[in-house]
């Protein structure tokens, strides 16, 4: 009994021990300080928002099943009229509404692709400014697309812009890819890519959305901070089924269609069968902002060798957010059951949406849904999915070259390697490109956070002129 108490005791104190270690480490340790912002360009501002509202001014919705090419072509034309240099020198190839442009260089064996899409999701409710009204007030542009894609849009089409109206010609080949169909997952991108392979064509580095330059990307921690993409997470659609005889709600039998996808549902609330893990890329991510952030941040987020165990547990208890760099997500979206309110239902389903992390990949996950499902009698059926990006290697010549230029252009902005939780385009490159980069060089703050496929969206027009130089740098830096 003593040797037990002594062994408790022994444990407890190497554990103060520890703690007292972690907190003179994290005390000896100046906090750092994210300084970088804008500077105001009034001219080149109310140039590139001035076309920037033209582009938003057309309505470029893009709905699941629908192609809607001769919409996109208006759009087209809109970018012909602004970019004239573009239009006149690059070569062209459209397909279905979806763009892809070459830039000739000297070289063409390490060409990068600068990738934003021209599709946006439905504007719906009561917003400040028209939907589409391409507004210009208060320092920003208002509209559908004017944050979420069309402002990286504009950039990349301005920054050769400006680079053929200098003469420059680029050191290796440039191209555009720009789809109609991201936000609905459809075919534009992948078309792009097969016409890519059919020319043989492997890029060294596409450059798409996904992270930004974020104004406070965790509470308490202030500044803008470069969020560079490295990781996206798959996804996938699973149809859940529960079937029975149906009959009359007069008189409702045990275990009705609804109600074995109730408990299914609850059962995963309660006992999340998905396993939490702190990944390299997590690690890194976390420790890097913590160091811009207060003391227990920097204790918690610095000392991970020993406070990780505890934070595994806790983290996706009190964040979803954090829970969602963590873990396979899983979410019921949609759901269906009898046409009568006085039926029961031969057959109810849920759609479970889920986002796939690479320690527990597409078909683990998939599997341990169909094991729970199995418990309530319900069927699996997989209605699309696919697996998590591989990682970037952040010490990749291509990551380099994006650390190099965020630093040239944004200086003092600090660098962080993030994992995306949503989708993009840059996925259906990694089949031709080992270095798919998710980082658009535009300002989100709260408010352009809150606006993206929401209401009221919005770019801030001091963030335009940076963007376009970024790009610039990134072509001319690329040899």
């Amino acid at each position: 009994m003593k040797i037990a108490l002594y062994v408790v005791l022994g444990l407890i104190g190497l554990l103060l021990l520890l703690i007292l270690i972690a907190v003179i480490r994290t005390l000896l340790t100046k906090p750092k300080i994210s300084a970088w912002q804008p500077k105001a360009d009034p001219e080149r501002e109310k140039l590139y928002a001035e076309k920037l509202s033209k582009m938003v001014q057309v309505e470029t919705v893009s709905y699941k099943g629908q192609i809607q090419r001769e919409k996109f072509l208006g759009f087209h034309k809109v970018l012909a009229e602004l970019f004239p240099l573009v239009h006149h020198k690059l070569e062209k190839t459209e397909i279905d509404g979806s763009l892809l442009y070459r830039w000739p260089g000297k070289k063409s064996d390490k060409p990068i692709v600068l990738m934003a899409h021209q599709d946006v999701v439905p504007a719906e409710g009561e917003w400040t400014h028209g939907h589409f009204s391409g507004d210009i007030e208060g320092g920003k542009v208002w509209g559908r697309g004017s944050a979420d894609d069309k402002s990286p849009l504009m950039a990349i089409f301005q920054s050769i812009e400006e680079l053929l109206a200098d003469g420059f010609v680029p050191e290796q080949d440039v191209y555009i890819s720009s789809s109609n169909t991201e936000e609905i997952g459809g075919e534009g991108c992948p078309k792009l890519v097969e016409e890519m392979k059919r020319r043989g064509v492997k890029p060294f580095l596409a450059n798409d959305e996904g992270g930004t330059i974020v104004t406070e990307p965790m509470a308490g921690i202030p500044g803008n901070f470069a969020m560079v993409g490295i990781l996206e997470k798959g996804q996938g659609n699973l149809l859940i089924k529960a079937k029975s005889n149906g009959g009359h709600s007069s008189y409702p039998p045990k275990n009705s269609p609804i109600a074995r996808l109730s408990k299914f549902v609850c059962d995963i609330e309660k006992h999340y069968p998905m396993k939490s893990e702190f990944s390299p890329q997590l690690r890194t991510m976390l420790s890097t902002l913590s160091a811009y952030g207060p003391f227990h941040y920097r204790l918690l987020f610095g000392n991970l060798w020993l406070f990780k165990p505890l934070l595994t547990k806790l983290l996706p208890v009190l964040s979803p957010q954090a829970g969602a760099l963590m873990r396979t997500t899983i979410a019921p979206t949609m759901q269906s059951g009898s046409d009568g309110c006085n039926v029961l239902p031969q057959e109810a389903t849920l759609n479970l949406n889920l986002r796939y992390i690479p320690h527990q990949d597409m078909e683990e996950s998939n599997e341990i849904i169909r094991r729970l499902a199995a418990k309530y009698d319900l069927e699996v059926q997989i209605q699309d999915a696919y697996s998590a990006c591989e990682p970037i290697d952040t010490e990749s010549d291509a990551f380099k070259l994006v650390e190099e230029t965020v630093r040239e252009i944004f200086p003092g902005l600090p660098i962080v390697p993030y994992i995306m939780t949503g989708g993009t385009d840059a996925r259906y490159f990694e089949e031709i490109c080992p270095a798919c980069i998710r980082f658009a060089p535009v300002i989100y703050g709260p408010e352009q956070m809150k606006g993206m496929h929401g209401l009221n969206e919005n770019m801030e027009t001091v963030s335009l002129p940076g963007a376009v130089d970024y790009y610039k740098a990134l072509i001319r830096k690329n040899r």
